[in-house]
């Protein structure tokens, strides 16, 4: 039997901002989920200004990554801003390696983040 993956990941406003938060693993299943339907209700909902916080986040697999980009395609045809923030270097190579990091707007700081969508 596996065991559960632990994981949080919870929506909040900052201002105009809506911030997704993501802690422990986000890999398939329940995680990508969650982080998708944030995304999505978000941007659907009328946001215009989006940041996925890494700060918490131990691993990302490649269904996380899809997310993202799914998420990133949206966000452009809703003439919305995605971007993200505290990355953890684990994070950050996979980005790098898959050659993301000149797609997504990475900030390493999540106040420095926030303050970019002003």
């Amino acid at each position: 039997m596996s065991q559960p993956t632990a994981h949080r990941i919870e929506s909040r406003r900052e201002g105009d901002v809506t911030v997704v938060r993501c802690e422990g693993r986000i890999t398939l299943g329940l995680a990508t989920n969650t982080l998708r339907n944030l995304m999505r209700e978000a941007l659907e909902s009328g946001a215009k200004k989006l940041l996925i916080d890494f700060g918490g986040a131990t691993q990302l697999d490649s269904t996380g990554i899809g997310e993202l980009v799914g998420a990133l395609s949206l966000a452009n045809e809703k003439g919305a801003a995605l971007k993200l923030a505290q990355m953890p270097p684990k994070i950050r190579e996979l980005l790098r390696i898959t050659r993301l990091d000149t797609v997504f707007d990475v900030r390493e700081d999540f106040q420095e983040a926030l303050e970019s969508f002003r």
